[in-house]
């Protein structure tokens, strides 16, 4: 279930494609910032940075536009974009027109801003206000700023639902508060109209039926157990493979008696020998583990030692560390932002940021998507990164503290 909280923060990893706004909301968005500016070039090549790409992942919340913004040097721009929240009482009044008038909640519903809410969501004097990082002290919006205008426009032609997200309520909560207001105001007007269905009583349609109590489950055991000898038979399977094959089903079915999950469920050919290989740390392999890294290697056409790096990663945290292991990604604003005086702070020295990466001497952390921190480790001077032991953790300290 999406929590208010939730539906308050929104991150748009790829912005809809074009530069200009199509709409006449997104158009006015543009122009609120335009016409704070006192340098048209600065706004022009603001443009140009739109249509290059610069602009990073957009994050969204009340009152704040957030992105990074790639200029001229090698660290991006954070940069931000601010409009005042609507306080409770302003909203009641905006949200109790839309919930009165069908055509207006039609037109939201349908993705459009109707005009009659134009003076109350859309910038008003002085918004959006620019602030970003990079040393641009002219008066007006910077061209970062400008960039991050032209791609939040293009946000809130697919979806209005940005800016009203941006005066401070989410779609999820908003929907839900017009459907009551409109079920209100359907009540008002109707109010003895009988409904035009066949229906039962509440009482009557929660009535329980009695019936015999079902038997309690057997318990689930605390550990997979060995499984049987297999006698050597030159007709017979290998007794070995067969050891390995039992030893995985007896795994996968108490993972489903505890999760009711299956391991294995949406996995690919390469995910699933990263899964079997972690079962066997590389340090002391037995000659069997041994021989089931070169069949899992070659088969998936990697090496012994890509499987081995890639089985540490899941033995941090399963699919998720095996993905930051193979994908960098550009993370929303923030996480660096407060990871790196934390870090600092703390005696660790000085981290370098590279996409979702923060890499000190022969120390590194990769962010994940799901916003957990991922410890890597190599040799001084060496770029030949490897997974810790230590699970994943919100807190950088964490990872690199177990």
């Amino acid at each position: 279930m999406i929590t208010a909280r939730d539906d308050r923060r929104r991150t748009f990893e790829t912005v809809p494609p074009g530069i200009d706004a199509q709409t006449w909301w997104g158009r006015a968005w543009v122009a609120a910032l335009e016409e704070r500016a006192h340098d048209p070039a600065r706004l022009a090549r603001g443009r140009t940075y739109a249509a290059e790409g610069h602009v990073d992942a957009v994050t969204i919340t009340p009152g704040r536009i957030v992105a990074y913004v790639r200029g001229g040097r090698p660290r991006p721009y954070r940069t931000e974009l601010s409009l005042g929240v609507l306080t409770d009482a302003e909203w009641d009044e905006v949200l109790e027109g839309v919930a009165a008038d069908p055509a207006v909640l039609g037109a939201l519903l349908e993705r459009e801003v109707p005009r009659s809410l134009a003076g109350s969501v859309l910038p008003g004097v002085g918004e959006p206000a620019p602030r970003c990082s990079c040393p641009d002290t002219g008066r007006g919006p910077c061209k970062h700023a400008a960039a991050l205008c032209h791609r939040a426009a293009r946000l809130l032609d697919e979806d209005p639902f940005v800016v009203l997200l941006l005066r401070g309520r989410g779609e999820r909560e908003l929907l839900d508060d017009l459907a009551r207001r409109s079920a209100a105001h359907a009540a008002r007007e109707q109010p003895d109209a009988a409904p035009d269905f066949p229906g039962v009583s509440a009482r009557e349609a929660v009535a329980r039926t009695v019936l015999p109590p079902l038997p309690a489950p057997p318990a689930v055991p605390a550990a997979v157990g060995l499984p049987p000898a297999c006698p050597a038979d030159p007709v017979a399977p290998d007794p070995l493979a067969l050891d390995q094959l039992a030893a995985d089903a007896a795994v996968r079915a108490l993972t489903l008696l505890t999760t009711g999950d299956d391991p294995t469920a949406g996995l690919s050919l390469w995910q699933d020998a990263v899964r079997l290989a972690s079962a066997h740390p590389t340090a002391g392999l037995t000659g069997t583990a041994r021989s089931l890294y070169r069949d899992l290697a070659r088969a998936t056409g990697r090496t012994t030692t890509e499987l081995a790096r890639a089985a540490a990663a899941w033995r941090q945290g399963g699919l998720a560390a095996l993905t930051v292991l193979d994908e960098p990604w550009d993370p929303p604003a923030g996480p660096f932002d407060r990871a790196r005086p934390i870090l600092l702070a703390a005696g660790l020295g000085s981290f370098r940021p590279e996409r979702n990466r923060l890499t000190a001497s022969g120390r590194q952390l990769r962010l994940g998507r799901e916003g957990l921190w991922y410890a890597y480790e190599s040799r001084s001077g060496d770029e030949d990164w490897w997974p810790t032991p230590a699970p994943a953790s919100p807190d950088p300290l964490g990872v690199l503290r177990p």
